[in-house]
């Protein structure tokens, strides 16, 4: 299809020039160029107000992002070609970067193709499509896929609600091989010397969080000795790296007993069944009879799902993690550490320090930040668009 123009209103192009790659739609010149006659996902050539060619795209009319921008050369618009060479592309980083076939191998802007994400478990690909211009797409991509990297399946996990906000339907679907042992909920991953079973068809996400990988190994060299608490733990795989660092006890809160059965069984895998007790409820319930019980311990770790996931809700999300943050601090020990995570790409990172040090002293504590953290490198952050910077990690000491 020859891509549609669209022409931006003045003086719109400046942030496209700077390098981001989103356009709004209050940026388009809709008297000139109307927005709401497009399909979604239709491709689009992107001008400015003095007619300068600015790109590619593609764009979708209900959509508050109107346009995603896909290449800045005008020989190359979307098409195989341009599928197969950034997919060889993002390989090519991960296979320096990682000894073993697991990571997460596109990064949507990160890696210059919006609206995918692919994460990889040796010959397994699950793949999520966020966007109605890369559903349009979807043959292109995933026969690029099975050229670049040969896997033996491939799992569409698009059953997440993103979609919707597309105007897309919700569903998981293998479009490659056969699920075998994954449609059961297995397959083993090793991450830090630890194993853990997981399952890609019916886990949070695509089954794993690979964004958090780096920094929890950041736990053996923070080398607990005495008690942990892990809330949200999910499967466990910041706990039971924390057990084998050298944590006495591991206390793991998740809200699913499904995810509380799966720690237990990675635990045995690893034979650390004897440190970790786990708790099913709510983190915030949880932590609040920690507290009254007058439970403490030399290492807290919170890594909640975001609580912003529209700037609308940033106000009240920050409320959220500050409230968080003071319970984990009042169960925490003198000279303890409160490692703490952010996955709101709506809250930076000074304003989720700025809601960890007000926790602080609503809690009566001192703190001293000693670490920070990002996703890991196969979460490539793209430098124009702070978006893709969403993950935050800090440890901090308490002093007194």
């Amino acid at each position: 299809m020859t891509p549609t123009k669209l022409q931006l209103k003045k003086d719109q192009e400046r942030r496209l020039l700077a390098g981001h790659d989103w356009i709004y739609s209050n940026e388009i010149d809709t008297d000139q160029t109307p927005l709401k006659p497009l399909e979604p996902g239709q491709p689009v050539e992107v001008l400015s107000k003095r007619g300068r060619w600015l790109g590619y795209g593609y764009a979708n009319p209900r959509s508050l992002i109107a346009v995603r921008m896909t290449s800045r050369q005008r020989e190359h618009p979307l098409s195989p070609a341009l599928f197969v060479e950034r997919i060889h592309r993002a390989l090519a980083l991960r296979e320096r970067i990682y000894p073993t076939p697991f990571y997460r191998l596109v990064h949507s802007e990160g890696d210059a193709l919006p609206g995918l994400i692919v994460d990889r478990y040796g010959d397994l690909l699950v793949v999520q499509i966020t966007t109605a211009g890369m559903e349009r797409e979807r043959g292109n991509l995933l026969a690029a896929l099975e050229q670049v990297v040969r896997p033996t399946r491939i799992l569409l996990r698009n059953d997440i609600a993103v979609r919707e906000q597309e105007g897309l339907e919700q569903g998981i679907e293998w479009v490659l091989g056969e699920g075998h042992a994954e449609e059961q909920g297995e397959i083993e991953l090793t991450e830090g010397g630890l194993r853990f079973m997981l399952s890609p068809l019916s886990g949070q996400k695509t089954g794993w969080f690979f964004d958090q990988a780096d920094n929890r190994q950041l736990l053996h060299r923070l080398a607990p000795q005495g008690p942990v608490l892990d809330c949200c733990c999910y499967l466990g795989a910041w706990g039971l790296q924390a057990a084998a660092a050298g944590a006495s006890q591991v206390t793991l809160i998740d809200t699913a007993a499904s995810a509380l059965a799966a720690v237990q069984t990675n635990a045995a895998l690893n034979g650390l069944q004897s440190r970790i007790n786990s708790i099913q409820g709510d983190a915030f319930e949880s932590l609040r009879a920690l507290r009254d019980e007058q439970t403490r311990f030399e290492l807290v770790i919170l890594d909640p799902p975001a609580f912003i996931k529209r700037r609308r809700d940033e106000a009240e999300g920050q409320r959220a993690y500050q409230r968080l943050n003071r319970l984990g601090l009042e169960v925490l020990d003198a000279g303890g550490l409160l490692l703490t995570s952010s996955c709101s790409f709506h809250l930076g990172r000074d304003a989720f320090l700025h809601s960890v040090q007000q926790a602080a002293r609503r809690a009566g504590r001192r703190l001293q930040l000693i670490f920070t953290g990002s996703q890991g490198p196969d979460h490539p952050i793209h430098p124009a668009i702070p978006e893709t910077a969403y993950l935050k990690t800090l440890v901090l000491r308490a002093l007194d």
